[in-house]
Formats: C-alpha cells, sequence, structure tokens
C-alpha cells in the first residue's frame, strides 16, 4: 500500500503526459503511409493494445505461477486485478485490427493465424475471470484460475511468430526484429510514446484496483470480527 501511493502519482503524471505527447505526434506530427494513406494511424492505437495485451498475459501467467508456488496472496490478488484489464487491451487490440482490416484487406475478419490466436487470448482472459468467481472457496477459483494461465502461454509464442510460421494475411513484425525496427522514426515516435501511455494507463489501474481489493479484503475482516464478537 505504501509503494502504490508513492508511484500511483507519477503513473498518473505519466499516462498524462504520454497520451497528449503521442495523440499529438501520432495525429498531427507522423505523416501518412505512402501506401495506406490516413488509415496508418489506426496503428498507433492497434500495435501499442496488442502488444499490452501479451505483455499483461504474461505477467499474469508469472504472477500465478509465484501464487501457486509461494502461495504469496498479493500474486493472486495481482493476477486477478490483471485479468480484465488484459481482456479490455486485447479486445482493443481486436477492433482496432477489424477497423484496419477492412480498408487493407477489404474485409472485418479473416480467420488469419494472428488474429485467431489473438481471440484466443481474450477467451483466456475471460475464462481466467470466470473460474475467480466460480467456486464458493476463493483459494480454489485462484488456484483453478491460475492453472488455466499458465497452461495458455503456449498461446503466446504463437501469437508472437505465427506470422512466420504460417501463410497469414497479417503483415510480419515491425518492431521485433533481429536488424532494429524497420518503421521511420516519425513513425516509432509516435508508436513509443502510445505504448508508454499503455503501460502507464495499466500500472494507474492495477494499482487502484489492488488498493481497491486490500481495502475491501479489510472491511471484511473488519466485519467478520464485529460479527464474531
Amino acid at each position: 500500500m505504501w509503494l502504490s501511493a508513492l508511484l500511483l502519482p507519477w503513473a498518473v503524471a505519466l499516462c498524462v503526459i504520454t497520451t497528449i505527447a503521442g495523440l499529438y505526434f501520432a495525429l498531427f506530427h507522423s505523416p501518412a503511409d505512402y501506401q495506406q494513406g490516413e488509415t496508418v494511424r489506426i496503428m498507433y492505437i492497434h500495435v501499442p493494445a496488442a502488444t499490452m495485451s501479451i505483455s499483461i498475459y504474461v505477467a499474469m501467467a508469472m504472477a500465478s505461477a509465484m501464487g501457486l508456488i509461494w502461495k504469496h496472496p498479493l500474486s493472486d490478488l495481482a493476477a486477478k486485478c490483471m485479468s480484465p484489464i488484459g481482456a479490455a487491451f486485447t479486445f482493443l487490440a481486436l477492433v482496432t485490427g477489424s477497423f484496419w482490416g477492412k480498408p487493407m484487406w477489404g474485409t472485418w475478419w479473416v480467420w488469419d493465424a494472428r488474429l485467431t490466436s489473438e481471440l484466443l487470448l481474450l477467451f483466456l482472459f475471460m475464462g481466467h475471470m470466470a473460474l475467480l468467481n466460480a467456486f464458493d472457496d476463493p483459494a480454489r477459483g485462484a488456484k483453478s484460475a491460475g492453472i488455466l494461465c499458465i497452461v495458455g502461454v503456449i498461446n503466446v509464442p504463437i501469437i508472437k511468430f505465427s506470422v512466420d510460421w504460417w501463410n497469414t494475411l497479417h503483415q510480419p513484425a515491425s518492431l521485433m526484429k533481429s536488424g532494429g525496427p524497420s518503421i521511420h522514426p516519425d513513425m516509432l515516435i509516435p508508436l513509443g510514446l502510445m505504448w508508454l501511455c499503455f503501460l502507464s494507463y495499466f500500472t494507474v489501474v492495477l494499482f487502484i484496483r489492488m488498493r481497491g481489493e486490500i481495502i475491501a479484503s479489510k472491511v471484511r475482516a473488519l466485519r467478520l470480527r464485529q460479527v464474531h464478537g
């Protein structure tokens, strides 16, 4: 609680600054693409959202593993609080991808390897949330959800390397390449700013959710003490 109270204002400030700067560079400073035109600006939302969806799931799986191994209550709490945030980023990535795909591919959706594996990621987030509330005993729910989350990690490399393993409509990687990013700095800067915006937003919401859950558990404990004298 002390650490989150210390870091939360800085995370909020970073989120506000990067949001303003990212949107300015993305909408006004970054040039239109020579093939995609103004449609390329969807990239500044779609790519960071897709990156965050995978990163949050990996972090959630790590927290679940720590909860299963060391039984640390904060680990299960962190995984629980990350799940809906990750689902929101995954949904945003799928929606913006559809808006981007329509003018580029001529369709809103195809059962492409990258798209299908990203959709599966959304189902994994939703399954995690469902299992958390599927049992009367919260500990059993956290354990079941944690196991599902850890098993689902196998989908992460499929999402990352699907464009290399299969012949797909989705374009190959432009950022995480062995030779470095193949994007011009005029587009790379706003992309980085929007990623920082999403990362700081995730940090802010995670801190708020975890603090709320801890306070709620303290309230429940106090009420139980009052009931039992």
